[in-house]
């Protein structure tokens, strides 16, 4: 059910998009602990509703900062997932997107994307849109890609514990290199 608490800030064809808010707290934690979303990205995993409720408040931030940020998507009253951009290290926006299992293979992804770009391009259009996935994650990686985004930079995921993870960056514009090194090296 959509908590009232948070009142619509968008919309696409078929989504309600909302403010995340600490009643999430429990669809949000249970995304993020589904072994199907996080596989592609094992990084992402959430094991404790702790880490869920720094995310959202991270997010909270991230409006308040940037007026724009993640938003949770609803069709109806079903809980889709979430997706939106924010301002990643002051360089450029960073598009993402996380859905339920049961709604992939739906549009949802590139319908969120599509919003979360159009958005990011109005609210400061001198900044990139960019995408980060590793590579192998091929649902994701179509999403973007019919985002109009394209692969701008491969190479080594800092921090990851596999030293064998690559991440691919997306870009829906070239990067000066300071952007580029802001946004891979760390």
């Amino acid at each position: 059910m959509i908590d009232p608490e948070a009142p619509p800030v968008g919309s696409t064809e078929r989504l309600l998009l909302r403010v995340p808010v600490p009643a999430d707290l429990e669809r949000l934690f249970g995304l993020y602990s589904d072994p199907q979303v996080w596989a592609p990205d094992p990084l992402s995993r959430h094991e404790d509703p702790a880490q869920t409720r720094r995310m959202i408040g991270a997010w909270r931030a991230a409006w308040e900062r940037d007026g724009l940020g993640m938003w949770t998507a609803w069709n109806g009253d079903e809980f889709v997932g979430i997706g939106g951009c924010f301002v990643r290290y002051g360089v450029a926006w960073n598009l993402g997107f996380r859905l339920r299992p049961a709604c992939w293979r739906r549009g949802y992804a590139q319908e969120l994307s599509a919003a979360a770009s159009a958005a990011a391009r109005r609210r400061r259009p001198e900044l990139a849109v960019t995408a980060y996935l590793l590579e192998g994650n091929d649902r994701s990686l179509r999403a973007v890609e019919r985002t109009g985004l394209s692969r701008v930079w491969r190479g080594p995921d800092a921090g990851n514990p596999d030293a064998g993870a690559v991440r691919l960056l997306y870009s829906d514009q070239p990067l000066d290199p300071a952007v580029l090194t802001a946004l891979t090296e760390r």
